[in-house]
């Protein structure tokens, strides 16, 4: 879990359906010493696991992820330039957890994605 460790949640906000939910990136965090020192970047993974760990926390529920449809990097995400993003999530529990996401600050978005969880 990266949650109040990696990154915490200022303020979330959500329907039956949506999660809009504004993170905070620590910086100072251990995974950043090898991506890359003197210039960060946020993993593409820890992006993901970052939207499961919301989903879980909102759900009251651990997830596993099943399948990946679509997944995106569109910039790069560098916590000293970019220390505040938002997380937006859709969701439908179907027979999976159906769920579209993505990450932007700005009108800039860093990922987009569609995965589907048991």
């Amino acid at each position: 879990m990266f949650l109040n460790d990696l990154f915490t949640i200022t303020s979330m906000n959500f329907t039956s359906e949506t999660i809009s939910a504004d993170v905070n990136l620590n910086a100072d965090h251990k995974i950043f010493d090898g991506h890359f020192p003197g210039s960060p970047v946020t993993p593409g993974v820890i992006q993901l696991q970052i939207v499961k760990e919301i989903l879980e926390l909102h759900l009251k529920k651990e997830l596993q992820l099943k399948t990946m449809r679509t997944s995106k990097f569109l910039k790069i995400l560098n916590p000293l330039e970019t220390p505040h993003f938002q997380i937006n999530i859709k969701f439908v529990q179907d027979e999976f957890l159906e769920v579209t996401a993505s990450g932007s600050y700005s009108g800039d978005f860093y990922f987009k994605s569609q995965m589907s969880y048991l």
